[in-house]
């Protein structure tokens, strides 16, 4: 290997060469960058040479054109989007690895120009002064809620942690030990509990929680009951919660103790009447009687990333002057986002039918049967590489939210005649954009629950394009 080391060129004599002119127009890259990856790639050949990784297959090395080469392959990564758009052909809706929620064409429109342009942000146009983004949108929430007040942070577990914080801190927090949820990434309840400086109180057991579990547990100390919603997980059997309801009575008993309730995903549409979950509405469990409730934006809602937290005025006028609240606040694009979502609540039907999350949630498995039926056409008719069916199957939620619910749905299952299903799938996701697929019985299925009637085009032409 000496002699090919020997042979490398200096980056001297890589930088004369009219490839490196034409990459820096190509690319429109400064000499010091296109230097800078000139260097890495030889590092790299070097390295590789000295590990006798590489191979003449005794023809003689062109090393400056492998060298060119490289560079424009790493160039053309490094310029890519890292956050890139795809095709979700798993039919879960709020798929938390590929960015839960799609907006709705009017929170696009609305982000698109607050973005663009100055706002009223933190403006109050009418007088001329200073004003609160807090309060951009209260009046909205409040609609959709029936709270009295509230408030947005940047997502649910901020909300949590901001409302223990400024709440309960160094005093008791009364939890059920059923409710005790881990949300994802081993973010847990208890360690967030941990982290705002409250102290928890368990009550109950895993499977079975009673009334009398919370009167015994409440003391001198006790700042707070909290009920967590298990939007996450669902346990059947042998199990007992304490209802809402029972939960604000008992509050109410003790002045000063504060009855707050996190729903996790939160709903303002009520799936339960299309048979679909058994999620609360957040208006119903305000008017059950909790002092506060908190909730994602970017789940069963249908907007961007957010935690909404609603509830009785003084308390929310508390966490709004805690210096958390500014450490967690939301930027004008979030609030753009969630101001055109909840507006489509606030509109009737066919507004909120316009939102995607609960347009592809209550799709009619029929409608879903068509589309797929089209896609196995044309793909029949272009191509003799596949062969597909279309089969019944069951689509999920998602996210975190309504465990163990299964809606029907339609998929075409899809073989390819000379590719695995991994490596047909492995490919798709390479396409541009990338089509996500799920596995089963050695078959790439597409899911149309969640591919719109303009995304038809591409994802036959991700197919075609192997």
């Amino acid at each position: 290997m000496k002699q090919y080391l020997r042979q490398l060129p200096a980056i001297h004599e890589l930088q004369k060469d009219p490839r490196f002119e034409d990459l820096k127009k190509d690319f429109r890259l400064s000499g010091t960058q296109l230097t800078d990856f000139l260097q890495r790639e030889v590092g790299r050949l070097r390295q590789s040479l000295l590990a006798e990784e590489w191979a003449s297959e005794g023809i003689a090395p062109d090393f400056t054109g492998q060298l060119f080469k490289s560079v424009e392959t790493r160039v053309s990564m490094w310029q890519a989007d890292r956050l890139s758009r795809v095709i979700n052909g798993t039919g879960t809706v709020l798929h938390t690895n590929l960015g839960r929620s799609r907006l709705s064409d009017a929170a696009i429109a609305h982000v698109a120009k607050t973005a663009a342009n100055y706002s009223n942000l933190e403006y109050r146009l009418m007088e001329g002064s200073r004003g609160s983004r807090h309060a951009i949108i209260e009046d909205l929430l409040l609609e959709a809620t029936g709270a009295e007040a509230a408030m947005v942070v940047n997502n649910n577990a901020a909300a949590v942690f901001l409302i223990l914080s400024a709440l309960a801190k160094k005093r008791e927090v009364i939890v059920s030990r059923g409710q005790l949820v881990e949300i994802g990434g081993s973010f847990r309840v208890s360690s967030i509990m941990e982290e705002s400086g409250a102290e928890l109180v368990e009550v109950g057991t895993t499977n079975k929680t009673h009334l009398f579990d919370y009167e015994n547990a409440v003391g001198e100390e006790t700042a707070m009951i909290m009920k967590v919603h298990t939007s996450n997980f669902k346990m059947i059997g042998f199990t007992e919660t304490v209802e809402t309801s029972e939960l604000a009575e008992l509050a109410e008993k003790h002045p000063n103790l504060i009855f707050y309730e996190d729903l996790g995903s939160g709903a303002l549409y009520d799936f339960k009447k299309h048979g679909i979950g058994e999620e609360p509405l957040v208006r119903e469990v305000i008017q059950n009687g909790v002092d506060l409730v908190s909730f994602s934006g970017d789940k069963l809602l249908g907007g961007p990333q957010a935690g909404l937290i609603a509830g009785r005025k003084e308390l929310i006028d508390q966490l709004k002057k805690h210096q958390l609240a500014r450490v967690l606040r939301v930027d004008k694009m979030t609030l753009a986002a969630l101001e055109e979502t909840l507006k489509s609540y606030l509109s009737g039907p066919e507004k909120i039918i316009e939102l995607p999350t609960v347009r592809d949630i209550i799709r009619p498995a029929e409608d879903i049967k068509i589309q797929a039926q089209s896609f196995l056409s044309s793909l029949r008719s272009d191509s003799r590489n596949y062969v597909g069916e279309l089969q019944e199957s069951t689509s999920q939620i998602g996210g975190g939210t309504m465990p163990g619910v299964e809606i029907p749905t339609y998929i075409a299952a899809i073989k390819h005649r000379t590719l695995s299903a991994e490596q047909l799938a492995a490919q798709l996701r390479q396409a541009k954009p990338a089509i996500v697929a799920r596995i089963q019985e050695e078959r790439v299925c597409i899911d149309f629950r969640t591919i719109h009637h303009s995304e038809m085009e591409e994802l036959l032409a991700g197919f075609l394009a192997l």
